[in-house]
């Protein structure tokens, strides 16, 4: 009879760990779909956005005639705000929509320098 209750407890217990992480999975899927991603395709340009406060690890992506993103790197990234060209260096296919998802490619007197992406959000049309 214990025997046969633990089975069921255990069953039980596994039932709604899964049902927990099917909703989970759900809601990310959710969120992803209500973000603002873009495809590495429709970058036109870029523009510095550094701020005294915070440094040189911030820029303006442009990818479309009225679409701005802000990038803000991990740490300092210093030739970012004097480099007349940039690269995006992709981590899988598809779109981007989280730092995760790029690092910027900054060329330097002494190499390419890999600056990755913390954060990337949408500006709205008045910013």
């Amino acid at each position: 009879m214990l025997i046969r209750s633990i089975a069921i407890v255990s069953t039980l217990a596994l039932a709604g760990c899964t049902y927990s992480q099917s909703n989970d999975v759900a809601t990310q899927s959710s969120l992803a779909g209500s973000r603002d991603c873009f495809f590495l395709s429709q970058v036109s340009g870029f523009d510095d956005a550094r701020d005294i406060e915070r440094g040189s690890d911030r820029i303006y992506v442009h990818t479309g005639p009225s679409e701005t993103y802000l990038f803000e790197t991990f740490g300092s990234c210093p030739d970012l705000n004097y480099s007349e060209t940039i690269a995006f260096d992709q981590n899988g296919p598809g779109q981007i929509c989280r730092g995760i998802d790029v690092d910027l490619l900054v060329p330097t007197i002494i190499g390419v320098q890999r600056c990755p992406v913390r954060m990337i959000s949408k500006l709205a049309d008045d910013e």
